[in-house]
């Protein structure tokens, strides 16, 4: 049976899950014991009665490993050892069910049939999980269906490492007003929240978790080790109120899919860059960041699948490191692929510069939240340990805006 050593701090969180706050946002470093925590009365209420509840994430990905494969069954042994049998457990449309009939849902934000699906039915619980990752059209469409008549009262939960002072859940939650036009909330009581960090869970994570974020960059260690809101910094190239949001489709003039290869796909390694994007008029949209650590069969194969699923005129990309061996491992993917490949012959502050006046000029457009771009894009460059996002998205913008004829065309709309 696993362990588990509730904590002080945990003990006051569990508090607020029991208060009169229907939306209850926990935040802070790494390792905390949010998600757990939240898992575990999520649970408990299951188990209470018949009832249903979900976990949701960005990325159905992120959510099956870090919740499906590892919290979750921690907390069914913690909880109810024994009374889960394994065929409980389905794996194909991952679900939970217990005995009195209740079930866990897990679902991810960018399979649109697979979240059609799940969010066609009510829940008693819905946790967003990492909701810096998650936009705010996003969990207010969820939200519509928190309205199960199970007996229970319908709560929402959030977790996340804190992102930027801009971001809807520090409007939302923290100044207490609606993140959209900044009024005041109607009823700020049903939304409560809580700084958890690390160093509150000591009793169950290795001391040695510590040591490896104390040595993290200072922007890094202050977010995930101290849990502090994120600032703009002005020797950054963008600014986080510069990115421009929407959900909506359009009829994009041109589309691409921009790739940043890592050199190795190790545990230690950078991940691949992976943008999509298109061009609307004179403005550049990101539509899907599928950046990740992945062997070169695996970006291949993300790459082409994007090509064809947003019906993309090109994949771009960069050899400087890969050489020709991009092209030809897209190639085993799929022959007829239009590919490009592009070469940097400038530093990387020269060529992104450019693409972040797009931006100030507020004609760079995001597709709802893309957090890991996003504050890559709003860290000094000096200060990066990583700019594979960056420097995938700053390709899809440079093919995109400047055109084949070079930069001429770009400066003519500035």
């Amino acid at each position: 049976m696993a362990e588990f050593k509730k904590t002080p701090k945990q003990r006051e969180a569990a508090a607020l899950l029991r208060s009169e706050a229907r939306h209850i946002l926990l935040y802070g470093g790494g390792r905390s014991g949010k998600t757990f925590l939240f898992m575990y009365y999520m649970v408990l209420r299951a188990l209470k009665t018949k009832s249903r509840h979900l976990a949701l994430r960005r990325y159905f990905a992120h959510v099956k490993r870090a919740i499906w494969l590892d919290t979750l069954p921690t907390v069914i042994d913690i909880t109810c050892p024994g009374i889960i049998s394994p065929s409980a457990w389905n794996k194909s449309d991952y679900f939970l069910t217990f005995p009195n009939g209740s079930e866990i849902w897990m679902g991810g934000l960018d399979d649109k049939e697979r979240a059609d699906k799940i969010l066609g039915t009510e829940f008693s619980t819905i946790l967003f999980n990492e909701t810096s990752e998650i936009g705010l059209p996003s969990v207010e469409t969820a939200l519509s269906r928190l309205a199960e008549k199970s007996g229970l009262i319908n709560r929402a939960y959030y977790d996340e490492n804190p992102p930027h002072k801009m971001h809807w859940t520090h409007r939302q939650f923290i100044e207490k007003v609606n993140p959209e036009d900044k009024t005041p909330l109607a009823n700020p009581e049903l939304y409560a929240s809580m700084l958890m960090n690390p160093i509150d869970n000591i009793v169950n994570i290795d001391p040695a978790y510590l040591k490896l974020l104390e040595g993290l960059s200072k922007r890094k260690r202050e977010r995930f080790l101290l849990g502090l809101w994120q600032d703009d910094d002005d020797r950054a190239l963008w600014k986080y109120d510069d990115i421009m949001r929407t959900v909506e489709e359009f009829d994009y003039g041109r589309i691409v899919v921009a790739i940043d290869p890592a050199v190795t796909s190790k545990d230690e390694s950078d991940d691949t860059g992976i943008i999509v994007a298109g061009k609307l008029g004179n403005q550049f949209h990101v539509l899907a960041d599928l950046s990740g650590k992945y062997s070169p069969k695996e970006w291949a194969n993300i790459s082409v699948k994007a090509y064809f699923d947003w019906h993309a005129d090109r994949i771009i990309g960069e050899v400087n490191n890969g050489g020709d061996m991009i092209e030809s491992t897209i190639r085993q993917v799929n022959s007829s692929v239009s590919y490009k490949e592009v070469r940097a012959t400038r530093g990387k502050v020269l060529r992104a510069e450019p693409i972040a006046a797009l931006y100030e000029q507020h004609r760079g457009y995001h597709h709802d939240t893309f957090f890991e771009l996003e504050d890559q894009m709003t860290t000094p460059l000096d200060e990066l340990e990583n700019d594979d996002r960056i420097d995938a998205m700053v390709w899809a913008a440079t093919e995109l805006m400047l055109g084949e004829e070079g930069h001429g065309s770009f400066f003519v709309d500035l």
